[in-house]
C-alpha cells in the first residue's frame, strides 16, 4: 500500500469517528437539555431517532462498495 494511500484511508477512517462522536454528543445534549426542561421530554424521546435518520453517515460504518450483492468475487 502506498503511503498517499494509506493516509487517504487514515483521513477517511477518523472522519467516520469524528461523525459519530459528534452524532453521540448531540444525543447526549438533547438528553441533558430535556433533564432541565430545555426540551420537552416528548422531543427528546424520539430525538435520536430523528438524528439517525438525518445524519445516516455517521452511523453506517465500512466500504460502500462492499456491500454490492451483484459483484462477482474472484474465488
Amino acid at each position: 500500500m502506498t503511503n498517499t494511500l494509506y493516509i487517504k484511508i487514515r483521513t477517511l477512517a477518523m472522519k467516520q469517528i469524528q461523525q459519530a462522536l459528534l452524532l453521540a454528543a448531540a444525543m447526549i445534549g438533547i438528553a441533558l437539555l430535556s433533564v432541565v426542561d430545555i426540551v420537552p421530554e416528548e422531543i427528546a424521546q424520539f430525538a435520536p431517532f430523528a438524528l439517525l435518520a438525518l445524519f445516516p453517515g455517521a452511523w453506517l460504518v465500512g466500504n460502500r462498495r462492499n456491500c454490492n450483492p451483484f459483484k462477482r468475487s474472484k474465488a
